[in-house]
């Protein structure tokens, strides 16, 4: 049970998606900055984003957001649930590119302190292939979802309890991103 009423089931609405539900005014701007960050076109693929999304968000434990987005991460990328796992219990033994090694342990350092990221690690990005706009991307990602995993474990949202219910989920967002999970607008 969340610390707050949020006047819904959270069975059915675990984690962000309750809170979504419950502030309207602020799920659009979280959405729409989710969208921008992990749906639109961008030179990394949607599949490799949700991963940098699911592995900041396991260095936070932060249960529904790492189940979450370890499923729209796998749902995106050729080895599936398995890579996702190899790659969140250790990235650099992953069969994973440099160029994704290297945008990860930028990831790494921003969850830790933003002052962390270091011109060495962003010349080990440049140097495995990552663009200006691709480490921009991966330190915006990694910092949002410290902010997302504080939302969610702050307010003490339900973590899903099957990893089906995020399977499930995963298919609205591969299919229509973030938008998908807007509340309904109120009824006036």
């Amino acid at each position: 049970m969340a610390h707050i009423d949020l006047g819904i089931d959270e069975t059915r609405l675990p984690g962000i998606t309750g809170l979504l539900a419950f502030r309207p005014e602020t799920a659009g701007p979280l959405n729409d900055l989710a969208n921008a960050l992990l749906f639109e076109p961008n030179s990394l693929s949607r599949g490799d984003r949700e991963l940098i999304a699911a592995y900041v968000s396991g260095l936070n434990q932060c249960t529904f957001c790492r189940g979450s987005h370890s499923a729209f991460a796998a749902a995106q990328l050729p080895g599936g649930s398995d890579l996702v796992a190899q790659v969140l219990r250790d990235p650099e033994s992953a069969p994973i590119s440099e160029q994704l090694k290297a945008l990860l342990r930028i990831a790494a350092a921003v969850q830790q302190d933003g002052r962390r990221v270091t011109e060495a690690l962003v010349n080990q990005a440049k140097e495995a292939g990552a663009t200006d706009v691709e480490i921009h991307d991966t330190v915006l990602i990694a910092a949002a979802f410290c902010m997302f995993n504080r939302y969610v474990d702050g307010l003490g949202t339900l973590a899903g309890r099957d990893s089906s219910q995020y399977a499930a989920v995963a298919q609205m967002v591969v299919a229509a991103g973030y938008g998908a999970l807007r509340p309904p607008e109120p009824v006036s």
